[in-house]
């Protein structure tokens, strides 16, 4: 059984929360990097399923990224199912 994640290639964005988007037409999969809520870094990385084109490029071009991914993609986890892909945790801060 061949379960290979596409590797998807990012670009940064605009945004409070999101890091980076992706998108891999051959699979219909949407790529999406957090940030760090306190430092900005990014973080974990997860990939949506059955994610149309369309779909994409509507978050992708929308005035606010974070606003468009809570409205429209996150809510709807049996629509657009997800996978953690890479966890990175954010470093402990030194007090």
């Amino acid at each position: 059984m061949n379960n290979a994640t596409p590797v998807i290639a990012m670009d940064e964005v605009e945004s409070s929360q999101i890091h980076s988007l992706g998108y891999d037409a051959a699979t219909s999969t949407l790529a999406i990097r957090f940030k760090n809520r306190v430092d900005g870094k990014p973080t974990s990385l997860y990939h949506y399923s059955n994610v149309p084109t369309e779909e994409f490029e509507a978050l992708r071009d929308a005035a606010s990224i974070g606003s468009y991914f809570g409205k429209h993609i996150k809510p709807y986890d049996v629509k657009y199912p997800y996978v953690l892909i890479e966890k990175m945790p954010a470093p402990a801060v030194a007090e």
